[in-house]
């Protein structure tokens, strides 16, 4: 969920502060497989199965699947979009769709940057609380860390909404969310490992890195590793625990020692976030590795335009899972009119979606068709 470095960096700290709210999350050293010799047993009912979702999560063409009903737009509404820090291209890449949409429904909105610490978000958040607005956007950082500007807010009858605030999609009542917006991460985890068991015909050996000292990281890690062992046929190498804060140092370190270790045996890596793969790169050039792979490299993270444009170039890292970023942004904007008019939260959660070098189309974000249309007739009260 954390785009880029300067994102991660301080989502790290923030996940630190925060790593009561759950135990055994620890920072250990790389966890290797027993089995890392192929498996004759195959598993072609689950390769069956991961292939038509692959396929599915890999299509562009798609109609709209979201609201077609709401209400009518509430007019003279204010919002205070508080980014976690505007230097994270998701962060950002929300922000752009809030405005837009709140153009669109003829709201006024202000962006207001945390710049990536906790004391900064927490003085934004302070900031954003003071202008009374009608509603404030939690924009990627975990609200329990601003427990007081957070109870200030609901105590002067703010509605709150986060975007990657919580750890799952819907309302959330500790803390009290009228909705979170976010992918669910059981299908970004499922449909990564679904990715290198369709690619590689249920035959591959498996890199996964992620970061046990953030417990939404450590717990997508695990349920990819949960999906991979369906099939007996794809192998975990190791699961290679870097903390964020150190992948520009230890991952080049580490890929070099695992091209030894393993040699052909690597086929395939699956990264919580796609920074693992732009520090993998030199790495994996000076090994001789092609770009094109093998191993052929999947970031289930939010796919922020650099991911995009090593897709696009083949240039080590085959695939990525994104986030739909300005749609999340027009949904915010819908959701709080629901707010306001006194209806529910939609229960919206955009699909999974997986972009190759195939499919990008040049885009350096993932924006599917048909929400502007479907969002701004249900504000005219069509």
């Amino acid at each position: 969920m954390y785009p880029n470095r300067n994102c991660v960096l301080a989502a790290a700290a923030l996940w630190a502060a925060a790593s009561t709210l759950v135990t055994g999350c620890g920072g250990g050293p790389s966890q290797t497989s027993a089995a890392v010799t192929p498996s004759a047993a195959g598993c072609p009912a689950v390769l069956a199965r991961a292939k038509e979702a692959v396929e599915r999560a890999e299509r562009t063409d798609l109609s709209w699947n979201g609201p077609t009903t709401g209400s009518a737009a509430v007019p003279g509404k204010t919002i205070v979009y508080v980014a976690q820090t505007m230097t994270n291209p998701g962060v950002a890449g929300v922000a752009k769709g809030v405005r837009e949409a709140a153009a669109a429904i003829g709201w006024q909105v202000r962006v207001i940057d945390g710049e990536g610490t906790p004391a900064g978000i927490q003085a934004a958040l302070s900031q954003a609380v003071t202008l009374k607005p009608s509603g404030i956007v939690i924009g990627g950082f975990d609200p329990q860390l601003t427990a007081q500007q957070t109870a200030r807010a609901e105590a002067a009858g703010i509605a709150l909404i986060g975007w990657h605030a919580v750890g799952s999609p819907g309302p959330s009542t500790s803390p009290r969310l009228f909705t979170n917006i976010t992918t669910k991460v059981e299908e970004v985890a499922g449909i990564s490992a679904d990715w290198v068991i369709a690619r590689s015909g249920a035959d591959a050996g498996v890199v996964v890195f992620t970061d046990d000292s953030i417990p939404f990281a450590r717990n997508k890690s695990e349920l990819i590793k949960r999906q991979l062992g369906t099939c007996p046929g794809v192998r975990l190498l190791t699961t290679e625990n870097i903390p964020i804060p150190d992948a520009s140092q230890r991952t080049p370190q580490q890929v070099s020692s695992l091209v030894s270790r393993f040699r052909d045996r690597w086929t395939h890596s699956i990264a919580i976030n796609d920074l693992y793969f732009a520090d993998a790169a030199p790495a994996l050039r000076a090994a001789g590795r092609p770009g094109e792979g093998p191993p052929f490299n999947i970031g289930a993270g939010d796919g922020d335009p650099s991911a995009f444009q090593r897709i696009e170039s083949r240039r080590f890292q085959a695939a990525t899972v994104p986030e739909p970023l300005a749609q999340q942004g027009w949904q915010i904007i819908d959701e709080f009119n629901r707010a306001f008019a006194g209806r529910p939260a939609s229960g919206y959660v955009a699909p999974v979606h997986v972009v190759t070098a195939e499919n990008s189309g040049g885009a350096t974000s993932w924006d599917p068709r048909g929400y502007r249309e479907a969002y701004q007739k249900i504000w005219r009260g069509e």
